[in-house]
């Protein structure tokens, strides 16, 4: 996968990385990293992303009255060696990489519009793990289900990783229902290469989703999410993935919405 972005004032396209090999369907995976500010690749990732295409950001947030153009003469040879080292040690993993490079005056602003460019199919909230050996994944409904096993097979078929599909019931949810949904999760994992025997199953009842998440991921090593809607209590409280990142303490990719179809509105 190439990049073919024209670059704009405030950012250049690097491509480091190697291409995706013919046949395969690697997703791909926004990582994105403060990279001037002391952010650094935590452990862990690249084992985790080892058979994903990886979308390697380097961000700086600038001041208003700095132009990006003064900003990249001044710190872009820095920020690229950094970003260079992250992507090798991806692709020594097994994942291909391309990097970008962008000073912006709008953080998350530049992240949806890497996330629409490229198409990602999910964005990594980086933490340090040891060998990623279980992951948990939280399953809300039936919208885009989809996506979620493309993402969850996509790394881990064929690999040692357990899986542990999780559902917190909803108001006058049975959990017969429940388990319907997620054993319907199960066929299509194993449809697209997934082992039966590496995925499990687990529903259960609470009133706070968000705590139970952090807690039950906590006996694992990652935690796969899908996007929630922005609304007024995201923005205050911060997004369901922060926060559970926050609490669990481990990474947390987080399946992104279905963006408009080629010729449609990006985002703002």
């Amino acid at each position: 996968m190439t990049n073919t972005n024209t670059p704009t004032a405030d950012e250049q396209p690097e491509n480091d990385g190697i291409e995706q090999q013919e046949g395969a369907e690697r997703p791909t995976v926004l990582v994105p990293l403060e990279v001037l500010e002391g952010d650094s690749m935590p452990d862990g990732t690249s084992e985790l992303l080892a058979n994903a295409h990886v979308v390697l950001l380097g961000y700086h947030v600038i001041p208003e009255q700095t132009a990006a153009e003064q900003a990249r003469e001044q710190f872009g040879e820095t920020a690229m060696k950094k970003l260079s080292e992250f992507a090798d040690r991806l692709t020594t993993a097994g994942a291909t990489v391309e990097t970008r490079l962008v000073f912006t005056h709008g953080e998350q602003a530049t992240i949806d519009r890497i996330i629409y460019e490229h198409d990602c199919l999910a964005v990594l909230v980086p933490n340090s793990i040891e060998k990623p050996e279980s992951v948990l994944v939280a399953v809300r409904g039936t919208v885009g289900i989809g996506r979620n096993t493309q993402l969850i097979a996509g790394l881990f078929a064929g690999t040692d990783i357990q899986v542990t599909l999780y559902h917190v019931l909803g108001p006058k949810e049975e959990a017969d229902d429940a388990q319907t949904l997620l054993n319907g999760v199960e066929a299509d994992l194993v449809e697209r290469g997934m082992d039966p025997d590496a995925i499990d199953i687990l529903v259960e009842e609470t009133e706070t989703p968000i705590d139970a998440i952090a807690r039950n991921g906590r006996e694992h090593d990652a935690v796969v999410m899908g996007e929630t809607d922005r609304s007024v209590t995201t923005f205050v409280f911060g997004m369901p993935s922060k926060q559970v990142a926050e609490r669990f303490l481990g990474p947390v990719l987080v399946v992104q919405r279905e963006r408009a179809a080629e010729g449609g509105d990006g985002p703002d």
